[in-house]
């Protein structure tokens, strides 16, 4: 397997401006001030996927409780978010990068392992964004099931 560029504790997140589900951009700037979560899912609508968002949306209290916002980014097209959002009540932006630019700027798009065999696709990954735009934690191939409770354990004070 190639290595690939993978964020770190410290780094500067990567900027980025992309459609939400509505086709509005948005920008990790505009979070600017507040901490947030930025997250990488492959695919909406998929279980993994959709167990992931809703553990998300289920906990969005807590974590905003915790100074967090949260942004779920994939390669899935706008209307696609849109009726992922719609049909699972998501209560957060979802962001398309259907080139996966950002994705894999992110290091959350290369090579990985799918059932034995060395795949190209999406690294589900989690990344915890500071105020001033740093990264405090990066998480590359994380459980799609478990996951948010995990993170909101370890969340930095």
């Amino acid at each position: 397997m190639t290595e690939q560029k993978r964020l770190s504790p410290g780094d500067q997140a990567p900027a980025f401006t992309l459609p939400d589900s509505e086709g509005k951009p948005v920008s990790l700037s505009d979070y600017l001030g507040r901490s947030v979560v930025v997250y990488f899912y492959p695919a909406a609508g998929t279980p993994g996927c959709t167990k992931q968002a809703c553990d998300f949306r289920d906990s969005i209290g807590d974590l905003a409780t915790s100074g967090y916002d949260v942004v779920g980014i994939s390669p899935d097209k706008p209307e696609k978010l849109a009726a992922f959002a719609a049909a699972e009540g998501l209560n957060f932006p979802l962001l398309s990068d259907v080139d996966r630019k950002v994705l894999a700027e992110w290091g959350a798009f290369g090579e990985k392992q799918n059932y034995g065999r060395t795949v190209l696709g999406v690294i589900r990954s989690t990344f915890l964004v500071d105020p001033e735009g740093k990264v405090k934690k990066a998480m590359y191939n994380v459980r799609a099931t478990g996951h948010v409770a995990k993170l909101l354990r370890e969340l930095p004070a």
